[in-house]
């Protein structure tokens, strides 16, 4: 199999959210090596896709995936 694209994680990742973080971790670390893979250092979220997308729901998720080593900003912000 090959490594996924960033956006192909991103998109796992908007998945993985909407069935109750099924498989989250390891959706985080393939988003991660497809960051380095491609030279990025962040990874750009759309709050309105995510379950929650108020401050805290988006606050939780940065402190998440930063524990985890990606760093996320939110389109818009």
């Amino acid at each position: 199999m090959s490594q996924p694209t960033v956006a192909d994680a991103i998109e796992r990742v908007y998945e993985s959210l909407q069935a109750d973080n099924a498989d989250i971790d390891l959706h985080i670390a393939a988003l991660k090596a497809a960051l380095v893979q491609e030279g990025l250092k962040e990874a750009i979220f759309d709050p309105a896709r995510l379950v929650q997308g108020n401050r805290s729901g988006r606050k939780l998720m940065q402190a998440y995936f930063r524990q985890r080593g990606v760093t996320v900003k939110f389109s818009g912000s």
